[in-house]
C-alpha cells in the first residue's frame, strides 16, 4: 500500500514538473512571418525570439534586420525556408496558394491572415496571432489600450469640420481607398469623409474625383512616385485641395501595414493632416 502511494506521489510531482514544458510544446517555437504586420506584432509581444525568419518587406522595429530573409510575401524562397525549419508559417492574402500547398505538404504548418477590412478585423487578426503563440492575455492588453485610444481621438474630432478626402494608393490607373479596405477607418475616425465610400472597386478616375472635390488629398507612397503625383493634381487649380495647399505625401508602410499600436499612431497623424496641417507631408 505505502508503496503504491509512494508512486502516486512520484507521479503527480512529475506531471507538476513536466506540465509547463508540455504547455511550452503545444505553441511554435520557430516561426517565419509573410506580413510586415504580423512581424511587427511579435515584436510587440515580446515572441521575437520565436521569429527565425521574415520577408524583406518586413521594416520595423529596426531589430529585424538582423532576421534571416526568405524573399517576399508574392516571391517565396522555399529552399531557404525549409533550411530554417519552421513549425508555423504566417502567411498573408498576397502569399501564393501554391507556395502554401507546398509548405503543407512539407508538414510545416501555415495559418493565413486575410486582409483587413477594418479596424475591428486588424484587432481580431492580432488576438489570434496572440492565441497561436502563447501570448494571448498579453495581446489582449495591447488591443484593449488601441480601442480606447481610437475611442478617444473618435470623440475629441467628432465636433471638428468634416473634410472631403480622397485617399489614393495607385496611380496607373488610378487606385483609391474605398470604405471596403480598412483605410476608410483611418479617414472616418479622424473626421473626414471618403469620396470614395460607396465605389465598388478601388479603380478611380480622375473625371470622378474632380467631380467629388476632395479638401484634401493623400498620396500612398506604394509604388507610385509621390511628388509626380502631387503635381498632377496640383494643376487642377479648381480643386480644393490643390487651392489650399492640402495634398500630402504619406509612408505608405506606415498606413497600410498596421498592428493595433501602429494604426493608433497612423490615426493621430491622419488627424493633424486633416485638420490642422497644410503642404506635403512624408509621415
Amino acid at each position: 500500500m505505502k508503496a503504491k502511494v509512494f508512486l502516486f506521489v512520484i507521479l503527480f510531482v512529475a506531471l507538476l514538473i513536466s506540465a509547463p514544458a508540455l504547455a511550452e510544446k503545444r505553441f511554435p517555437s520557430r516561426i517565419i512571418s509573410l506580413g510586415p504586420a504580423l512581424t511587427e506584432g511579435l515584436y510587440l509581444l515580446g515572441a521575437e525570439d520565436k521569429l527565425v525568419g521574415c520577408t524583406i518587406y518586413c521594416q520595423k522595429p529596426p531589430e529585424v534586420k538582423n532576421k534571416e530573409k526568405i524573399g517576399t510575401a508574392i516571391e517565396v524562397n522555399l529552399e531557404k525556408v525549409i533550411s530554417l525549419k519552421p513549425d508555423l508559417v504566417l502567411a498573408i492574402s498576397l502569399t501564393s496558394p501554391k507556395v502554401k500547398e507546398k509548405l503543407k505538404n512539407l508538414g510545416i504548418k501555415v495559418i493565413t491572415f486575410s486582409t483587413p477590412k477594418d479596424f475591428n478585423d486588424i484587432c481580431k487578426h492580432f488576438l489570434e496571432l496572440g492565441k497561436l503563440v502563447g501570448k494571448e492575455k498579453e495581446m489582449e492588453k495591447i488591443v484593449k489600450s488601441a480601442e480606447n485610444k481610437v475611442d478617444s481621438i473618435k470623440e475629441k474630432v467628432k465636433n471638428l469640420h468634416h473634410p472631403k478626402v480622397l485617399v489614393q494608393i495607385g496611380a496607373r490607373p488610378l487606385f483609391v481607398a474605398t470604405d471596403r479596405y480598412f483605410v476608410n477607418d483611418y479617414i472616418e475616425f479622424a473626421g473626414g469623409i471618403n469620396i470614395a465610400k460607396g465605389a465598388k472597386e478601388g479603380i478611380y478616375s480622375r473625371e470622378q474625383a474632380l467631380k467629388a472635390n476632395p479638401d484634401v488629398i493623400i498620396i500612398v507612397t506604394m509604388g507610385i512616385v509621390g511628388e509626380e503625383e502631387r503635381e498632377i493634381w496640383e494643376k487642377y487649380k479648381t480643386l480644393n485641395a490643390a487651392k489650399n495647399d492640402r495634398i500630402f505625401i504619406v509612408d505608405s508602410y506606415k498606413l497600410c501595414n498596421p498592428t493595433p499600436v501602429s494604426f493608433v499612431e497612423t490615426l493621430e497623424e491622419i488627424v493633424e493632416i486633416l485638420h490642422f496641417k497644410k503642404g506635403v507631408e512624408i509621415l
